[in-house]
């Protein structure tokens, strides 16, 4: 996944350790995005999973979208207002590139005038909050009042799937589809009169006059009936249960009224691709509100997201220091079946730069690594976080490198993977990345492993070109004496307890070794 410096810089190995967009088994369930995704458009739904993988690095933004999230979050009875307003949103984006490409259809053009309509109520239930972000985003969204009379004008409010079904475009639009319509209205109404008179002068109570579009209309008489049938009848069909005639008086009206419906079809195909080449010249501005309305979206969905899970505003700086408090994980705290145990962390260059974490297999150490990245990442991205407190530096780079992930594919085997995305992660990381490894190492021998796992978090600890901050959680206990040699190492340890023959997991972070 390329991505410029402009945002924070998550590569696809990444989003797929800490499970940002599929979780573990490859689905959507038990992903961070399913956790967090609270929009009611498609559009949102699409802009939040692009600022989960492009998070932000400019402060000011980082803040502007945070502040409008708690904006978002204090006017929780204007929120609820503007989340029923967008329900009558569709997908702008999609319905306008339908209209561009010229596949749009008369429902896609009432989808549109819909979704327009609901822009003056979401200005109007937005209009009391405050935030700089979004009174400058509602100020820019765009009704499209004069097209939106035009669609409203011109199509009828249930039309076809199809412009070439006919029946899209209203009275009185066009005087000569007027005019063509009265010929075939009227001249229906002769043909039904028609079907009355054959009925009186030839006895036969069943016969119907109908329409195919190979014959055009004739007139159909049951077997039991067919000797009533009079000399002026042209046999056309013989059918199952009778047959099928035509009369000159009869052909004369079809040709009358064909000949109109098919004008009509003409008229209205004409005037429905004329409307729809003008939605599409209004592209800009379309997409323009679009826009707006996705990333209020997100915003109030982020709102949302804070208010049912207890999220908190992070403090976002341009220093060096990590500091949160009683953080959580995001999915696994309301996925478990056990009350989640939150944990602190702090990472700073001078004490903490680089956390070496003990601690056995299933006690938490893999969740710890995974929260604290989840958390900067969702920061970056303008949320609210799973903590009591965080006070998050701005990062240019996450890594991680969480759990197996053979490529069996490319016939490579878990520890080459290991390798090869570790040595990335010392080529590229800075100190202004975030680091989380664990287990180093355990897909070799102990002694090649523990070598490996020491090698890595001495260069991580003492490399003079960054010092990015780590996480390092690891079961060679060896590794906790780098503490004593390396300034900025720091030991940590995932408690547990015995009871008696039991080992019950306390999943709680304290220093140690």
């Amino acid at each position: 996944m390329k991505q410029s410096a402009d945002c924070l810089i998550v590569d696809a190995i990444t989003l797929k350790h800490l499970e940002v967009l599929h979780s573990a088994d490859g689905g959507r369930q038990g992903s961070l995005l399913s956790e967090i995704d609270r929009t009611v458009t498609s559009m949102g739904g699409r802009m939040l999973r692009s600022w989960l993988v492009r998070p932000l690095v400019a402060l000011e933004a980082i803040r502007d979208r945070l502040d409008a999230v708690e904006d978002f979050a204090f006017h929780a009875i204007e929120r609820g207002k503007f989340r029923d307003a967008l329900r009558m949103v569709q997908d702008l984006e999609r319905l306008v590139a339908r209209a561009a490409l010229g596949t749009a259809g008369p429902r896609d053009l009432v989808g549109l005038r819909t979704s327009l309509a609901a822009v003056p109520r979401i200005r109007q239930v937005l209009e009391t909050l405050q935030a700089p972000l979004v009174t400058t985003l509602v100020a820019e969204l765009d009704d499209l009042s004069d097209l939106r009379a035009v669609i409203e004008n011109t199509v009828v409010d249930e039309p076809p799937a199809l412009a070439r079904d006919g029946g899209a475009i209203r009275d009185r639009v066009d005087p000569e589809l007027d005019g063509l319509r009265e010929i075939s209205r009227g001249g229906k109404r002769i043909i039904a009169e028609m079907e009355e008179h054959e009925r009186t002068r030839t006895g036969i109570g069943s016969l119907k006059i109908r329409y195919n579009r190979v014959f055009g209309y004739y007139i159909e008489v049951s077997r039991a009936n067919l000797g009533a049938v009079p000399d002026d009848y042209q046999r056309k069909q013989t059918i199952a249960g009778g047959e099928r005639f035509i009369t000159p008086a009869l052909k004369e009206h079809e040709e009358r009224v064909v000949g109109a419906d098919e004008r009509i079809l003409e008229h209205e195909i004409r005037i429905f691709e004329a409307l729809r080449a003008r939605v599409a010249a209004e592209s800009p501005r379309i997409q323009d509100t679009a826009r707006g309305v996705d990333m209020l979206d997100v915003l109030a969905a982020l709102a949302e997201t804070a208010a049912v899970a207890n999220y908190v505003k992070p403090h976002v700086h341009d220093g060096d220091d990590l500091s949160i408090t009683d953080g959580r994980h995001p999915v696994v705290e309301r996925r478990s079946p056990d009350a989640f145990v939150p944990n602190d962390v702090a990472l700073d260059p001078a004490t903490s730069q680089l956390v070496i974490l003990t601690g056995p297999n299933m006690g938490g150490k893999s969740t710890y690594l995974r929260q604290t990245a989840l958390i900067c990442l969702l920061a970056q991205a303008g949320s609210f976080v799973p903590a009591r407190q965080a006070r998050l530096p701005i990062l240019d780079r996450i890594f991680a490198r969480v759990g197996a992930s053979d490529n069996i594919s490319r016939n490579q085997s878990t520890f080459m993977a290991e390798m090869q995305e570790t040595a990335n992660i010392l080529h590229a990381a800075t100190s202004k990345s975030l680091v989380v490894l664990d287990e180093i190492g355990r897909g070799t021998a102990t002694f090649d492993g523990l070598s490996i796992a020491w090698a890595v978090a001495e260069h991580l600890a003492s490399n003079g070109r960054a010092k990015p901050k780590t996480l390092f959680a690891t079961h060679y206990h060896e590794l906790t004496e780098l503490a004593e040699q390396r300034d900025g190492v720091r030991n940590l340890r995932v408690t547990v307890k015995e009871a008696g023959d039991r080992i019950i997991f306390l999943r709680k972070v304290e220093p140690g070794r």
